[in-house]
C-alpha cells in the first residue's frame, strides 16, 4: 500500500528574520524565557526559532497564537522536546518561526468514581502517575517518565499495558484546543467529532491542545523486570521469544533489546559497558486475584530462554505499577541521540542472526511485541487507532559531534538488516527525523486528515507542525 500526498496549507508568509520585528509575548534570543522555551531533549537537533515563548496558562497560548496569526509567522509548538526534529527541514527545523512552549501550571484532576483524570498540557507521565496510582489506578503511559503526555497520547502511544488495552491514544475521552483563530474548543465524540478523530494520530498541525481527558485502568500489580543474557546468545534465544510472542496472552508485553550502555550512573552493572540481550516488559494485574496467573504467564516467557542460557541479571518479579516507567531504563536527561525505527514482519532465523550482528555501537536495537489489542481496530478510534504489525523496532545511538557518524553508518547497517521485514508502515511517537520513512495511514485516511487541518488552520499558521508523509 502507498498513500498518496496531498497539498497542506502553506506556511503563513512573512516569516520572522529580524529579531526586533519579533512579537510580544514572545522573546528573541539572549532575553528572558528564550532558554527556558527553547529547551529540548532531544540535544542533536538546534532550536533556534526566531522567537520563543513559555505559556503557563490557557490565555498564555490564546495571546500567543493570536499574535503569531495576526503577523504572519508559522508557530511550532513544543513541551518536552523529545519531538523537535520530527517535522520540518533536516537542520534548525525552527529556523525562521516562533516557538511556543506549553507548560502550563495547572494539577493532575483524577476523578477515581468515573477512573478519569484531566492532564494538562506540559505534565510528563513523571507527574500523572503519583496522582492516579494512590487511586489504584493507572494510565496507559510510555516507557520513560520524561516524556510528555499529550504529544504521545497524540501521536498513538505504546504502552507495557498495550496489548490488553491497546494504543494510548484510544484512552482520549476529550481535548480542549486552542485553534488558529484563537478559539478554545473541546473536541470529543460529541462536540466536534471530526477534529477529535484526526488530533489521535492525525500528525499535527490541527492547533494547540492544552488538556487531555484520559480514561485510566485499575491496576494493583504488575509483574515486571529484566533478564539479561550476553549478547552471543541473541541469535538463538530471540526466536523463541519471537515464537512464544506470537501466541502471548494479551495481559503481557515484552520488549527484546541488545544493549550497549556506557558505565553510568543508574545502569545496572550487569548491563554497563558490555553488550547484551535484554528482556523486559510486564504481566498486568488488575486485582490481587490477578497476580498468580500473572506469575505464571511470566514463567512461561522465561522458562525455556533460561534453559537455553543462563541469564546475567533476571529482576522479574511483583512489584507496584510505579516501577512500571523505570524499567525501560530511558535516559532521564536530555541527549544528543539519532533512532531509526519501523513496524516490521517477523523474522526468520537468519534475520536474527543478521541483526544481531549489526550495528554494535548502538546503544539500543529493540524489538516491541505488538499484536493483542494493539492490533485491534477500535471503536470510536481516530486516525490511527492500531498496529496490523507483529513487531515494533527501534533503534538509538548517540549522536554528539565525536558519535554521529558511527550512529548514523549503524542504523543504516541495520536497517539494511530488516529490509527484507519492512511493512512500509511507522509508530509516530518513535520517529526521530524528518527524513525518516513516517507513513502511517493509507490515502484516504490522509485525505480526511487533510480536509479537517483546512477547516480549522486554513492559513497553515502550524503547518511547520505536520508531519510529513514519507514512505
Amino acid at each position: 500500500m502507498t498513500s498518496t500526498p496531498t497539498t497542506s496549507p502553506a506556511p503563513p508568509t512573512n516569516p520572522v528574520a529580524d529579531p526586533v520585528a519579533t512579537p510580544a509575548p514572545f522573546g528573541p534570543p539572549g532575553t528572558a524565557g528564550y532558554a527556558e522555551a527553547t529547551a529540548t531533549y532531544q540535544l542533536a537537533v538546534p532550536v533556534e526559532p526566531a522567537g520563543a515563548f513559555t505559556a503557563r496558562t490557557v490565555d498564555d497560548v490564546v495571546r500567543a497564537v493570536t499574535a503569531a496569526h495576526r503577523a504572519g509567522t508559522p508557530l511550532r509548538v513544543s513541551t518536552t522536546g523529545h519531538a523537535v526534529g520530527r517535522t520540518g527541514p533536516p537542520t534548525s527545523p525552527l529556523a525562521g518561526s516562533l516557538l511556543l512552549r506549553t507548560l502550563l501550571d495547572a494539577p493532575v484532576r483524577v476523578d477515581p468514581r468515573n477512573r478519569t483524570a484531566r492532564v494538562p498540557a506540559g505534565a510528563t507521565w513523571g507527574q500523572v502517575l503519583p496522582e492516579v496510582l494512590p487511586h489504584g489506578l493507572t494510565a496507559l503511559h510510555g516507557s520513560s517518565p520524561t516524556v510528555g503526555v499529550i504529544g504521545y497520547l497524540l501521536g498513538g502511544g505504546i504502552s507495557f499495558y498495550g496489548r490488553r488495552f491497546g494504543l494510548a491514544a484510544n484512552s482520549l475521552r476529550s481535548l480542549t484546543v486552542v485553534l488558529a483563530d484563537g478559539q478554545v474548543v473541546v473536541a470529543s465524540a460529541t462536540e466536534r467529532p471530526e477534529l477529535f478523530w484526526a488530533l489521535r494520530g492525525g500528525g499535527g498541525g490541527f492547533g494547540v491542545v492544552v488538556e487531555a481527558e484520559i480514561d485510566l485502568v485499575p491496576m494493583h500489580a504488575v509483574v515486571t523486570g529484566m533478564a539479561v543474557w550476553d549478547a552471543a546468545d541473541a541469535a538463538r534465544l530471540a526466536p523463541v521469544w519471537q515464537a512464544w510472542a506470537r501466541t502471548a496472552p494479551p495481559q503481557i508485553t515484552t520488549s527484546l533489546r541488545l544493549l550497549s550502555l556506557p558505565p553510568l550512573p543508574g545502569v545496572p552493572p550487569a548491563l554497563a559497558g558490555r553488550r547484551v540481550l535484554a528482556l523486559d516488559g510486564a504481566v498486568t494485574a488488575t486485582d490481587e486475584a490477578d497476580v498468580p496467573a500473572a506469575r505464571d504467564t511470566a514463567r512461561e516467557l522465561l522458562a525455556p530462554l533460561r534453559a537455553l542460557a543462563a541469564p546475567r541479571l533476571d529482576t522479574w518479579a511483583p512489584a507496584g505499577p510505579g516501577t512500571l516507567p523505570h524499567v525501560h531504563l530511558d535516559p532521564p536527561r536530555p541527549v544528543a541521540f539519532s533512532s531509526d525505527s519501523a513496524l516490521v514482519h517477523e523474522l526468520d532465523e537468519a534475520g536474527w542472526a543478521a541483526l544481531a550482528a549489526a550495528a554494535p555501537s548502538l546503544l539500543a536495537l529493540e524489538l516491541r511485541q505488538l499484536g493483542g489489542a494493539l492490533g485491534a481496530p477500535a471503536p470510536g478510534g481516530g486516525a490511527l487507532d492500531h498496529f496490523s504489525a507483529p513487531l515494533h523496532y527501534y533503534a538509538v545511538g548517540l549522536s554528539d559531534p565525536a558519535t554521529a557518524a558511527r550512529t548514523s553508518a549503524d542504523l543504516q547497517a541495520a536497517r539494511s538488516v530488516l529490509r527484507p521485514h519492512l511493512t512500509g508502515w511507522t509508530s509516530p511517537n518513535f520517529v526521530d527525523s524528518s527524513r525518516q520513512p513516517q507513513r502511517t495511514y493509507d490515502a484516504s485516511t490522509r485525505a480526511r486528515v487533510e480536509r479537517v487541518r483546512l477547516a480549522v488552520d486554513p492559513d497553515g499558521l502550524f503547518a511547520g507542525d505536520v508531519a510529513p508523509v514519507r514512505g
